[in-house]
């Protein structure tokens, strides 16, 4: 879990940091079905160790140099980390005698069929093509072993919810899909169509989402975890001590940036908590903030980990898939938004701090030149990277390399990695990677439900009928369905649900905002007029004109399906098209993360009150507090050029955003820079709807500016007087 710092200026707590044990954070949803990292004690222990080094090899030599076909990678992919499953998130663990052999026993014969059904899948996937994909009865057992296995391998890794909707999704398609009425009837598929799907074809488990599992997301998980063994992970807490120390709050600063550095290695926010927050989270609590809000904290901004370039956690390789846009658009798109998440939780740090009148003595934050002279090869591994994605290299091949570069950069440094070093790594990455890879080959099942049976379609167009075809009211649906589905799903498994399930929804209408602007600009020309002029001839003359806001509302309303689709596709761009579809899905991404912060189901907040000691359900709210970002980010993704606009555009959006963040902080504090009146704090609302609403225009922006730095002034007027208490962070 987390990385014990051993460089001189690392602040420890020896009261206030939990041992592992206390932490009581799991991968799993059973506490009892995780185990700790494999080492080399025990014969259990030296095997696994082996084993994952095997894993690890095996996945970087063919995601970098070697050739294997999609399908048998997947199928790989799910063997081996199958067998981990098997026997590292094994149950029966309090039997004894004769009962915990047999336990063991089904165990390990559960491994070696998680592999066996890949042996079997390669040896004969060729004959089965021969028999004209008719299956004999060798198929048949493979075929539904493998479904078994999966179900079996979510149900440790994740609990039931993932198990039963795999359940529901295969039955519906075989058996009881057919007796329903209305949009969800469904014909059926043959049993053995089913399996074929399933088990042998590139749409099921060993899908699009297990081709992402096998190449990106564990290659980077992997990256991430040499980083943080090479002693990234302590430099980028240092580093952000001496970017962060010397500001109001600083402690809390600290927890901020250095969980947006970490994050963007980790990609997990319980990973990320658990790591930065024994840092930083017993530094504030000695600065002086309440242990709740400590955790609460380091909670979101663990979070905001994943929505934090170069790396977003699963998330933004599955975009990418997606949306078909290429990943180092993806995360450019991305930094400025992650950037107004940030800054508007260390807002909440800067109030806070101003309320307890926290200051630090600056003697005692290291000097960055002292900290870039140790940990200055941990940047060349990040650069590594960027230049081979800049450069035109796939992701996984970037990766790979730049795994390599750690290890020589490494070598650069005090504490060269050797060996042990390296296959360590190897086993934390893959220990780390058992129950993602597990969840997206599971998911995959769902998900090749859903395509083919159009569901996903009849989800997208029952969000539009309920809304009214309101891209706000749809917002409002989809931030509320993620939050059913991520009190039960991981995020990675929520957003690829909700994806399928709502982005054409969302694409669509995001559309049909553009298309009104079309409408009005008086620009309508070639077959999108035709088909308008064809349909609604009494707008042909006002066509040529630009259409009033409500001509265009009428032309979307009246316009058959098929021919709102041809305009769309005839009168925008594909650049305004793709930015639609990328909008879209950002917006779905954003509102996944809400699952970490929001009770009652809250990992990365749970993680964090162990880590302070503080009340789990009190954390929860106080992080999903923080987190207000989540939901306003994404209405700036619907309503803004943020994503696709010019760079004057975005940086004024960015500004004003950051702005009105602040203003939405200071009405929940009842602070800025001082106590505020009642009126005060009434005002803060509308000016923070000035300020992040850039439709009302500059001027409307402005104002809501001014009259910000008027409230920002009065408060600072109405501070106590008492000096600041000062606080040490020295090494403890």
């Amino acid at each position: 879990m987390s990385q014990q710092s051993q460089s001189e200026g690392m602040v420890r707590e020896s009261n206030d940091t939990p041992s592992l044990d206390e932490l009581d954070v799991h991968l799993s949803s059973d506490p009892e079905s995780a185990v700790p990292v494999p080492d080399s004690q025990g014969w259990l222990g030296r095997f696994a160790f082996v084993f994952c080094i095997l894993v690890a090899i095996s996945h970087i030599y063919f995601n970098t140099l070697g050739n294997m076909s999609e399908l048998w990678l997947s199928a790989m992919h799910f063997g081996m980390f199958g067998f981990l499953c098997a026997l590292l998130y094994r149950t029966g663990k309090h039997h004894t005698g004769i009962s915990k052999m047999i336990h063991w026993g089904g165990n390990i014969l559960l491994g070696i069929l998680s592999l066996g059904v890949v042996g079997y899948l390669m040896l004969e996937e060729s004959d089965l093509y021969a028999r004209g994909v008719t299956f004999i009865s060798s198929d048949w057992i493979a075929a539904t072993l493998a479904v078994v296995l999966v179900v079996e391998f979510a149900r440790r890794t994740s609990g039931w919810v993932i198990p039963i909707m795999i359940i529901i999704a295969l039955t519906y398609v075989a058996w009881w899909g057919k007796y329903l009425t209305g949009v969800f009837h469904f014909p059926g598929l043959t049993t053995e169509t089913l399996l074929f799907r399933s088990y042998f074809s590139n749409e099921g488990m060993f899908g699009s989402i297990a081709r992402i599992s096998s190449t990106y997301v564990y290659m980077f998980i992997l990256f991430g975890a040499f980083l943080v063994r090479s002693g990234a992970g302590d430099f980028i807490i240092e580093l952000a001590r001496c970017v962060a120390g010397r500001m109001i709050g600083g402690p809390g600063l600290v927890a901020v940036l250095g969980s947006s550095l970490m994050g963007s290695i980790s990609g997990s926010a319980v990973a990320n908590t658990v790591s930065t927050g024994v840092i930083t989270i017993p530094m504030m609590k000695r600065a002086g903030f309440r242990p709740v809000y400590a955790a609460g904290i380091e909670a979101a901004a663990s979070t905001g980990g994943q929505l934090m370039p170069p790396v977003m956690g699963a998330g933004a390789f599955i975009m990418a898939s997606y949306t078909q846009v290429p990943y180092l658009e993806i995360i450019t798109l991305a930094f400025l938004p992650a950037m107004i998440y940030f800054l508007s939780v260390a807002f909440f740090v800067r109030i806070e701090a101003k309320r307890l009148n926290i200051q630090v003595v600056e003697e005692e934050i290291p000097r960055v030149r002292d900290i870039m002279k140790r940990g200055w090869h941990s940047l060349v591994p990040i650069g590594v990277l960027i230049a081979l994605l800049i450069y035109g290299f796939t992701p996984t091949y970037a990766a790979g390399f730049s795994i390599l570069s750690v290890i020589i950069a490494s070598w650069l440094s005090p504490r060269p990695m050797g060996l042990k070093d390296i296959a360590e790594s190897m086993v934390q990455g893959t220990y780390n990677m058992i129950p993602t890879a597990v969840l997206l080959i599971a998911v995959g099942l769902v998900i090749n439900v859903v395509t083919t049976t159009g569901v996903g379609n009849t989800f997208s167009l029952m969000i539009s009928q309920w809304s009214g075809d309101s891209l706000l009211i749809s917002l409002v649906l989809v931030a509320l369905a993620s939050l059913v589905v991520g009190m039960g799903l991981p995020v990675t498994a929520s957003y690829i649900v909700l994806g399928t399930l709502s982005a054409p929804a969302l694409y669509s209408l995001l559309n049909e905002s553009h298309l009104i602007d079309y409408l009005m600009s008086g620009e309508v020309d070639g077959m999108a007029s035709a088909m308008i002029t064809l349909s609604l001839p009494n707008l042909a003359e006002a066509l040529s004109q630009g259409l009033s806001l409500e001509q265009a509302q009428y032309v979307i309303a009246s316009l058959p399906a098929d021919s709102l689709d041809m305009v769309i596709e005839q009168g925008l761009s594909p650049e305004v098209l793709t930015v639609s579809l990328v909008s879209a899905h950002m917006i779905i991404f954003w509102l996944s993360q809400d699952s970490n912060v929001t009770p009652p189901v809250c990992l990365a907040a749970f993680a964090a009150a162990a880590v302070a000691r503080a009340n789990p359900m009190k954390t929860g709210f106080m992080a999903w507090r923080f987190a207000k970002a989540l939901y306003v980010v994404p209405l700036l993704f619907a309503y803004t050029p943020l994503i696709g606009g010019t760079l004057t555009e975005v940086v004024q959006i960015f500004i004003f955003a950051c702005l009105g963040m602040y203003a939405l902080a200071g009405f929940f504090e009842n602070h800025l820079e001082g106590p505020l009146l009642l009126w005060q704090r009434a005002l803060l609302i509308p000016i923070a709807g000035l300020l992040l609403w850039p439709n009302l225009g500059l001027i409307a922006q402005l104002a809501g500016a001014i009259i910000l730095a008027f409230l920002f002034i009065m408060s600072r007027r109405a501070e106590p007087e008492n000096p600041h208490r000062v606080v040490s962070v020295e090494t403890a």
